[in-house]
């Protein structure tokens, strides 16, 4: 949205401020100005003057001398080149010193020209005649200009004043960022009346007159709404006896501060009050409506429809159309059709001032693919009640410019009728809630600035229907806040009742595997969600396995992030191929991050997103390393007693010897292992790495922060050691299995601190050595406690085929 100060101040005609305090202050209270441009920014020294005589160049046949009268009682030469100047033309000049813009195609040149005297081909010349270009604009915006020349001005223009005065070049444009539901502010009277009430000026609205005659506007035309819900007020009104021409001067320059070409009086008053009133309006040639008649209807599927640029629309059932009793003559809040348009020939007229549904004006703009001014606002959601004063303040320009005469009565089909609300008023809870001191006169002298009505008895603020915005009491005090000024705001401490925070208990367990990773030495990761389908293949799995089941993305960014991951090793092992391919050493590295895992193919639902924690690492450190790093983030969560492994995981992507899932209370929680060495030859990793991964989902319900300490042991320890020999498919597991089971209640510790595989020990064998530590809580420990203990282990163990290594 765009404004020239000059507009604002036809509204608000006190109004004196300068550029930036207006930027500043419009934005402090909640009208956010992006930025401004003065139109005279490189502009100096031009003067309108008078040419009294022209002479041929003596030495030059396309070069003139010019003598010009500037009211200074002197005449100033002045060479150009220019073919559409005559003697007594009055024409814009840059005198010696001055400025004009520069630059090419519509470009400027950031501090324009500067124009000296001198001479030209021997002639002396002491400044230059400017075209509407040099003067910072397009013919455009100016239709009176001459196509390839001199500005002229009419004769109207006085000598010696400002060309840029005259020209309305004297002002400055505010670009706003208006958010969308301040559907008044895309209006110059909504800015207007923001403006006035942010320096408490005085807001002056048109006064909206006109007369109309004697005649009934239903004999000329009649309005027929089909969809009601799409088009909640359709207001039309005639105009005959129609004399098409320019528009005054002062319209075009306001229709030229907001980037608009004047084209002539009709359609620049329609787009004058589209901007003015925020209300976009349209304007058939009633010869052209067939049967007199404006019927507003969806369109019929593979419908075409040409619009007023000439090309062609196909359209479907949910484009709202504008027809007449044959044809469709206008795609509604959008853009008016080839077949009715105004021409120079039209003779009566029918003005359409509209509200549509904003919602379908948005959807229909992009199936269209045309977006127009019009369709900027509709779909913003409009108010009905302006539909009918921007009718009237068009016709009101139509009697004023002379352009037609206004046919007695308006057609208004109104079937959604939008009312006032009213929000209960507390200025004392305002204050609360801002933490300000304000009196209640000065919040009610702001609601009366903004239009706002108040029920005094009620106690109830009444919301104009144009501030669609305000639909609670937290809004009124917005209103106040802003006025008032955000930084007019003391700063308060919060009142109410203190709470104690902290993290929920997934947080927490997440927390620890954090903090126990890079104890551990692991430095934290983060890999992509999104990956390639190749992933499988890379990683062996075979292509019956559940972890193909992929969510796919409608909208890849390529193939390579086409599906959702279904395991996290992927990206664990493409960050360690990364750091290895960079000749890092004994890299670290975990992850934790969702997996998401279909409950269907194809999906219907959201899938099941589950937390993975994963660690990988290579370098220093083997198996039982990882599983180390493992078994310090279960001791931290109180999961250490219960905690075994199986080999039997089956992994295809792990060494097939040198891998296990982790089993707790008889639940796979997760797996760890050696990579596959046909897997890290395709990620390219030259040597070992190892990977575990943890599911959350599964671990967090065996987690536990309850501890229970007990003090200091009051009565000696017994230890023994025992060596045995067995086979090597025994796991130290299933040893320390029953060591926990028999040792009793005298059982306090158990340390595996040796094995041995070599020539003293019988192939396929293993020696396995632990020390156990024996301890009563309420009495000294005797060799009879501990050889029955003892007795009780060793009977279990030679059970499964375990010997004492003699």
């Amino acid at each position: 949205m765009n404004t020239s100060l000059s507009w604002i101040k036809k509204y608000v005609p006190d109004l004196e401020v300068s550029a930036q305090e207006y930027t500043d202050a419009m934005t402090l209270s909640g009208t956010k100005v992006e930025g401004f441009e003065r139109l005279d920014e490189d502009l100096e020294k031009i003067i309108i003057g008078q040419i009294i005589k022209i002479d041929r160049h003596p030495d030059a046949d396309k070069l003139i001398v010019c003598q010009i009268d500037f009211g200074t009682g002197e005449l100033v030469q002045i060479v150009t080149g220019a073919t559409n100047v005559h003697e007594g033309d009055k024409v814009p000049a840059v005198l010696d010193g001055g400025r004009v813009a520069g630059g090419h195609d519509g470009v400027k040149t950031k501090g324009g020209i500067k124009i000296k005297k001198g001479k030209l081909r021997g002639v002396e010349s002491n400044g230059m005649l400017c075209s509407i270009e040099e003067l910072g604009s397009t013919k455009d915006m100016y239709p009176e200009a001459a196509e390839d020349g001199i500005y002229i001005f009419d004769q109207s223009a006085v000598v010696g004043e400002s060309a840029i005065k005259a020209l309305g070049l004297d002002d400055i444009v505010f670009e706003y960022e208006i958010t969308s539901n301040r559907v008044d502010c895309y209006s110059v009277l909504g800015i207007a009346r923001e403006a006035a009430a942010t320096f408490g000026k005085a807001f002056v609205p048109p006064v909206v007159t006109f007369e109309e005659n004697s005649e009934d506007v239903n004999d000329y035309i009649k309005v027929n709404v089909e969809d009601k819900d799409l088009c909640p007020r359709y207001c039309a009104r005639v105009v005959k006896n129609i004399k098409i021409g320019p528009s005054p001067k002062w319209m075009q320059r306001c229709l030229s501060s907001s980037g608009i070409r004047p084209i002539n009086n009709i359609v620049d008053i329609t787009n004058f009050v589209m901007e003015e009133f925020g209300q976009p309006m349209h304007s058939y040639d009633l010869d052209t409506i067939a049967g007199k008649e404006i019927v507003v209807r969806r369109a019929a599927d593979g419908e075409v429809f040409r619009t007023l640029d000439g090309q062609e629309r196909i359209l479907d059932s949910s484009v709202l159309m504008i027809c007449d009793s044959e044809k469709p003559v206008g795609i509604a809040g959008i853009m008016g059709g080839e077949n009715s348009m105004i021409t120079d020939n039209v003779k009566t007229m029918v003005f359409e001032a509209a509200c549509f549904d904003g919602t379908n004006i948005r959807l229909s703009s992009k199936k269209v693919g045309f977006r127009t001014d019009a369709s900027g606002k509709f779909e913003k959601g409009l108010d009905p009640e302006n539909a009918e004063a921007a009718m009237d303040r068009a016709c009101q320009l139509i009697e004023e410019l002379g352009a037609g005469e206004v046919v007695g009565g308006m057609i208004d089909v109104y079937t959604m009728r939008s009312e006032t609300r009213r929000i209960a008023f507390d200025y004392e809870k305002v204050n609360k809630m801002l933490g300000t001191d304000i009196d209640e006169a000065t919040m009610l002298s702001y609601f009366e600035k903004l239009e706002l009505g108040y029920d005094a008895d009620a106690k109830e603020v009444i919301i104009p229907t144009f501030r669609q915005d305000l639909e609670c009491f937290a809004d009124l005090a917005e209103e106040v806040a802003r006025f008032y000024g955000y930084d007019n705001i003391p700063t308060t401490l919060p009142t109410g009742e203190a709470t104690i925070g902290k993290l929920s208990f997934k947080l927490r367990i997440e927390a620890v595997a954090r903090s126990t990773s890079q104890f551990c030495g692991f430095n934290q990761g983060m890999t992509y969600s999104f990956e390639s389908p190749k992933v499988f293949d890379k990683l062996l799995i075979p292509a019956d396995s559940e972890l193909r089941n992929a969510v796919t993305i409608i909208n890849p960014l390529g193939e390579d992030f086409s599906i959702m991951r279904t395991t996290s090793l992927n990206g664990m092992l493409t960050s360690l191929a990364t750091n290895y391919n960079r000749r890092n050493k004994n890299v670290r590295l975990y992850e934790m991050g969702n997996i998401y895992l279909p409950k269907q193919i194809p999906v219907t639902e959201l899938p099941e997103e589950k937390m993975q924690f994963t660690l990988g690492m290579y370098g220093e450190g083997d198996f039982f390393t990882m599983k180390g790093a493992i078994e310090e983030f279960f001791e931290e969560i109180g999961m250490k007693n219960k905690v075994a492994y199986d080999p039997a995981s089956g992994k295809p992507f792990l060494h097939p010897g040198r891998q296990a899932s982790i089993v707790y209370a008889d639940t796979v929680v997760g797996y760890l292992g050696e990579v596959h060495p046909e897997v890290a030859d395709n990620y390219d990793i030259g040597e070992r790495a190892y990977v575990a991964v943890l599911d959350m989902p599964g671990i967090i319900p065996f987690a536990t922060f309850d501890r229970k300490y007990e003090g200091i042991a009051k009565y000696p320890a017994v230890t023994r050691d025992i060596s045995m020999v067995m086979k090597k498919e025994i796991l130290v597991g299933q040893v320390e299995a029953i060591i926990e089971a028999k040792g009793g209640k005298i059982l306090e510790s158990y340390s595996l601190f040796d094995i041995y595989e070599g020539s003293q020990i019988k192939e396929g064998h293993k020696s396995v050595a632990y020390s156990i530590v024996f301890r009563a809580k309420d009495r000294t420990l005797e060799d009879a406690d501990v050889n029955a203990a003892m007795s009780r282990i060793l009977k279990e163990l030679q059970g499964i085929g375990i010997e004492l290594r003699q």
